[in-house]
């Protein structure tokens, strides 16, 4: 039996511009998905898909080495089907074997269990984790495998398998990384709060796209704005940050700033994390943010000692 295990991720900085070359500040989290395999004799790959609760969501059969889909089940309340989700599986697979035509290449087969460790929709990673564990089973390249599978910039596909901060930049479509420090003093003046509904970041990216030239040109404040984040000695000076940072990309996708939208009365400030309108916001508060949040109707307030890794 083999397993493997990738990290969730938050990105703390360029959102959007990230696709275009800006240095992002990423963070992985303490929460990720594990894949297990366990081979059989027969010649299929039965997979089965769990979620943080220990509930089966997707179930599926594949006929190897053809992966034929033979059965699919699919137990959620969400937009979505047993058939759609087992056909982008397979997608990810053939193109893992594309890679590696000695994936999946045997007579016989194998039990597939993954295990989400956070709710499906908080948007912490569930498909990067997923393709980066098929990625280091098929002993392939992560980074191939999401732009041959998806789109994306990666820096989701590097949160995964890095355990500390990173900036990420891509320069000529081509991933760098960067392991950095930052432990801010002031972290107890952090959170993470879930909006209470996940975003699709596709249609975020398709929506930026309109707006791209002008993104570009304002790439090298967003890069400076990074490195300022990343050396912020207060939250009052991070503050400041969020607010230039929060501006500008406002300014590029023409969308008001999730403070103006929905928390003008918020003591702190709050900044969107990846794409906007959903999944988890940046908050810089005190011991009664959880409690103002919370307030609001936004139940999930995570410390930021408790989502970072």
């Amino acid at each position: 039996m083999n397993k493997f295990y990738s990290n969730g991720k938050l990105l703390l900085t360029g959102e959007y511009v990230v696709l275009d070359g800006a240095t992002s500040l990423a963070v992985p989290t303490k929460f990720g998905q594990d894949l297990i395999i366990k081979p059989i004799k027969e010649p299929q790959l039965i997979w089965g898909s769990f979620t943080d609760k220990g509930e089966c969501w997707f179930e599926a059969s594949f006929d190897l080495p053809k992966l034929r889909l033979t059965s699919a089940t699919f137990n959620s309340n969400k937009e979505g089907s047993a058939e759609f989700i087992a056909e982008t599986l397979r997608d990810i697979l053939s193109e893992a074997k594309k890679l590696n035509p000695q994936f999946l290449n045997s007579e016989n087969g194998f039990i597939i269990k993954t295990n989400l460790t956070f709710p499906q929709d908080w948007g912490l990673g569930s498909s990067s984790t997923l393709i980066n564990n098929i990625a280091t089973w098929a002993n392939v390249n992560p980074f191939a495998l999401l732009w041959n599978a998806f789109s994306g910039s990666g820096y989701d596909i590097a949160c995964a398998s890095h355990n500390s901060p990173i900036l990420y930049q891509l320069e000529d479509k081509k991933p760098i990384i960067e392991e950095v420090k930052f432990n801010p003093s002031f972290k107890d003046e952090l959170f993470f709060v879930y909006l209470n509904q996940k975003q699709n970041s596709r249609e975020g990216i398709a929506q930026y796209k309109q707006h791209r030239e002008e993104g570009k040109t304002l790439i090298p404040e967003i890069n400076n704005l990074t490195q300022e984040f990343l050396k912020a000695d207060s939250s009052k000076s991070l503050n400041k940050i969020i607010i230039e940072h929060e501006h500008i990309i406002s300014s590029i996708i023409k969308q008001e700033p999730v403070k103006k939208r929905l928390f003008s009365d918020y003591f702190g400030e709050t900044k969107s994390l990846g794409a906007w309108g959903g999944d988890f916001i940046l908050a810089t508060g005190n011991k009664d943010t959880i409690k103002y949040f919370n307030k609001k109707g936004y139940n999930t307030v995570i410390p930021y000692k408790e989502m970072v890794l």
